[in-house]
């Protein structure tokens, strides 16, 4: 798609909270509140120009490499909240992009998200084959306190579970899907710490893509500040999580 005449820079979007992405306790699930800042993302890129369909005409997609997520609060059910996304950085093969959300006016979640753009032939990343220098960059506006980081694996991890990857983990890109991770982890987290929102904030590093039927198996690792999960197939770790709680 072509850029759109409203194109801009700093992107608002509202959402209604419905009860089908809300826990027992009729607040946000954290699967649902990664899914509604990608979503927001994507409306931007769409906009912009430099959509997944976009890309696609050169085999590219981006898929998400890091993530942090900053809580104060989760929005329930009814709520209608405003996320507001922009781009730190964009040069190449990656991206820094921010997201908040707020509701009434307050901001309740803050992210920062780190982007590559990947062939999705090839399986490998690349330079960005579409112009985007018509979007301002903002490297001095910051959705979080901190930004995200590599998360240390433990080796003095404990096996939890073991996982086949089903068509239902795969997203459009042929790949497990950014949020499955997540909710494959947050399954073997005490529930009460979830439906207390004890989570104070939580970062994500997506290191080698998973494909249908694959086996992998789930670490974990705690300690009284944060739980650490990590996913491995064979020797190699895919994915690590940090989940940070509230003291």
């Amino acid at each position: 798609m072509p850029i759109s005449p409203n194109f801009t820079s700093i992107l608002s979007k509202d959402w209604e909270i419905n009860f089908t992405q809300c826990t027992p306790s009729g607040y946000l699930k954290y699967t649902d509140l990664c899914n509604i800042l990608q979503l927001t993302a994507a409306a931007h890129s769409e906009i912009g120009g430099i959509s997944f369909y976009d890309m696609q005409e050169f085999h590219q997609a981006w898929v998400l490499s890091r993530m942090r997520v900053e809580v104060d609060a989760l929005p329930k059910s009814g709520d209608i909240v405003t996320v507001t996304t922009w781009i730190n950085s964009l040069e190449n093969s990656r991206s820094v992009r921010a997201l908040e959300m707020h509701v009434n006016g307050k901001k309740i979640v803050g992210s920062e998200t780190y982007w590559a753009v990947f062939n999705t032939q090839l399986r490998r990343p690349e330079a960005l084959a579409l112009p985007f220098e018509h979007f301002e960059l903002f490297p001095d506006k910051r959705a979080t306190t901190e930004g995200f980081s590599k998360i240390n694996i433990n080796h003095e991890k404990e096996f939890v579970f073991e996982k086949t990857v089903y068509l239902s983990d795969l997203d459009i890109v042929n790949h497990v899907n950014n949020v499955k991770y997540l909710e494959w982890c947050l399954d073997h987290v005490e529930p009460k710490k979830i439906l207390k929102q004890q989570v104070q904030s939580f970062e994500m590093n997506f290191m080698k893509e998973l494909s249908l039927k694959d086996t992998v198996e789930i670490h974990e690792n705690d300690d009284k500040e944060n739980s650490r999960f990590s996913i491995t197939k064979g020797e190699k770790t895919c994915f690590a999580l940090q989940l940070n709680w509230k003291q």
